[in-house]
């Protein structure tokens, strides 16, 4: 008989919500290995491979690059608290809740905050960015969300990326969403700095923040005229202990996680990169199509709809909370709700990394079908297997 607390007899789930995401047996296998010094020199040999495989991941050959050791939103404010100083004008650009965020710390930061918003689900046209700094010429730092994880909205990054590298502007770049789930080229894109976190799509638990800063970036931290405000999100200290050659003891890093964030790695870099990018839109592509069939129409603007987080308005008829408590409660299937004023409105779906499979989306369209009602007729399971047809066939062709 189990002597655990109630509180800690947790199920399995199939995690289908904005994050954490499943994740590989491998990954938990590598939490349960045994512990070791921070300083082992074992384990520093895990770190200088965990720098390499980010390399890979974030497509960039900055040598500042590593994990800090906390959630992705440690890894927004790593990038903002190092990166901006009391003097300095920077333009956020505002789409979803994440946008907001940034917001606060720049201004917590003392900074004077230049703020553009797009209604939520829409994306920026680099014109909309060029006025701004044509109006702002001081500005000095431009913040976007790549995956906008409170809408299902993509922005594209490369047009705004040479914009801000031809006017000298650092460019930081929230990738928590999309970092392994669709394509981000750090280096191609003129991104500075590029922060994300380990339990979207990367598959592991969350509890690290992987980061990287280009050797511009580098450069302006080293020109700062005060103190990093944060002791412990200070890089110039962060990069001493994670340097590859004589490390200087900064915090106790978590040990296990930085375990399951190395196998994780090995686990995309053995898929590849575009096999694992083509995966995700694949299954969105077929989900999409089920929940088509059952009366859902996508909220984020067409043609700019993130693979990995799938948001659509509700059925008709539908009540938001009560289906999702039965799919959580009678099918173990975690979905999520939509944020503000989008609460009770959409869904949030995710299909990250481990959870981006076929048997996912099949089982998660099986369950609505099976709660709506019999009126669905199988349907969405249909026109999803139909997708994948079409997509098997077409690869036989080509």
């Amino acid at each position: 008989m189990s002597t655990m607390p109630p509180s800690l007899r947790v199920r399995r789930r199939l995690l289908l919500g904005p994050g954490p995401s499943s994740v590989h047996p491998r990954v938990y296998e590598a939490l349960a290995r045994p512990l070791m010094g921070h300083l082992d020199p074992l384990f520093l040999e895990v770190m200088d491979e965990l720098q390499v495989m980010l390399r890979q991941v974030f497509q960039t050959t900055n040598r500042l690059t590593l994990a800090v050791s906390g959630t992705g939103s440690a890894g927004m404010e790593a990038a903002l608290v190092n990166l901006v100083e009391p003097t300095d004008e920077v333009l956020v650009c505002v789409n979803g809740v994440f946008g907001g965020r940034m917001c606060d710390i720049v201004e917590r930061l003392g900074a004077t905050l230049r703020r553009i918003d797009r209604p939520w689900g829409e994306v920026f046209d680099p014109q909309e960015i060029t006025d701004t700094l044509r109006s702002h010429p001081n500005t000095r730092l431009v913040a976007v969300v790549h995956a906008e994880t409170s809408t299902g909205a993509h922005q594209p990054l490369a047009e705004i990326g040479a914009l801000c590298h031809e006017q000298d502007r650092l460019f930081v770049v929230d990738a928590v969403t999309s970092l392994a789930g669709t394509e981000l080229r750090v280096d191609d894109w003129h991104i500075d700095a590029c922060y994300s976190g380990t339990q979207k799509c990367l598959s592991c638990p969350p509890g690290l923040a992987p980061i990287t800063f280009s050797d511009r970036a580098v450069e302006r931290m080293g020109e700062r005229r005060g103190k990093v405000p944060s002791w412990y999100l200070d890089v110039s200290m962060l990069r001493d202990y994670w340097a590859e050659s004589q490390r200087t003891y900064h915090h106790t890093a978590p040990i296990s996680m930085n375990y399951a964030l190395h196998e994780a790695l090995a686990l995309v870099l053995e898929e590849g990169l575009s096999a694992r990018f083509e995966r995700h839109a694949r299954n969105s592509t077929a989900l999409v199509a089920g929940l088509s069939a059952l009366g859902c129409r996508p909220f984020a603007q067409e043609g700019h709809r993130l693979p990995m987080l799938n948001s659509i308005y509700l059925p008709p008829d539908v009540e938001d909370a009560e289906l999702r408590r039965r799919l959580l409660e009678d099918h173990d299937i975690e979905i999520g709700g939509g944020l503000g004023n989008l609460a009770g409105r959409i869904w949030r779906i995710g299909l990250m990394g481990e959870s981006c499979r076929r048997t996912s989306v099949l089982t998660l369209l099986g369950a609505l079908e099976e709660l709506i009602g019999s009126a669905a007729g199988g349907a969405a399971t249909a026109a999803a297997e139909s997708v994948y047809g079409e997509m098997a066939a077409e690869e036989i062709r080509s």
